[in-house]
């Protein structure tokens, strides 16, 4: 290894040790590891709820089948992006198992994940324009308080930890938009949005076969 390269090496180790520092002082891996052990058991739970229900009460299969013959395709799209904006209210796994019913399951799989990274950026602007409103920024700055601070020290690791986990991804966006976190990091760090579409599509596919 030439000097040159031990010198670059040398230089990316301690910003990385004092990143670690950094992320360990704040408590940042502390509050992975307790995310991490709240969105668990609800998961399992909600997987092992529908695997009973859809073994004992009604074919899961057979509804989303029903839904891509009773709605149309720009009609379930748009609720999906409506729904990615506004905190995530509707489960993205409910339209990932829609998509595996329709006659083009990757095409319309692409689509969701797409809204679903741009109803992100979407919220994003929400939570800029929020700002100018009194009753909502005094609102929300009580709120989402502790999702405030946490982003203004984590920055682009929480949006990563909300484009991954079965967390609401416009919340970490729209926080995000709150405290003015750089537009550009919040481009990159979401694009892990369309990892987690397509792990979970992954899964719910070969549920569904």
């Amino acid at each position: 290894m030439s000097k040159e390269k031990k010198k670059k090496k040398g230089n990316k180790q301690p910003h990385v040790k004092r990143l670690h520092n950094y992320y360990q002082r704040t408590g940042f891996y502390m509050f992975i590891w307790e995310s991490l052990k709240k969105a668990f058991w609800p998961i399992v739970i909600a997987v092992v709820g529908l695997l009973l229900f859809n073994k004992y009460v009604y074919n899961i299969g057979d509804g989303l089948q029903a839904m891509t013959e009773t709605f149309s395709r720009t009609g379930v799209l748009i609720t999906f992006f409506i729904s990615e904006t506004i905190l995530g209210l509707i489960p993205p796994e409910i339209f990932i198992g829609w998509s595996k019913k329709t006659a083009d399951p990757i095409l319309n799989l692409t689509l969701l994940a797409t809204l679903s990274y741009f109803g992100g950026l979407t919220a994003y602007f929400i939570g800029r324009a929020s700002l100018k409103i009194d009753a909502v920024r005094n609102y929300l700055e009580v709120k989402m308080a502790k999702n405030l601070k946490n982003t203004s020290k984590w920055g682009g690791f929480l949006i990563l930890v909300g484009a991954l986990l079965p967390l609401p991804f416009a919340i970490s966006c729209l926080t995000a938009g709150m405290i003015k976190y750089p537009f550009k990091n919040v481009v990159f760090f979401g694009l892990f949005r369309f990892l987690r579409f397509a792990l979970y599509a992954w899964a719910i596919f070969s549920a569904l076969n």
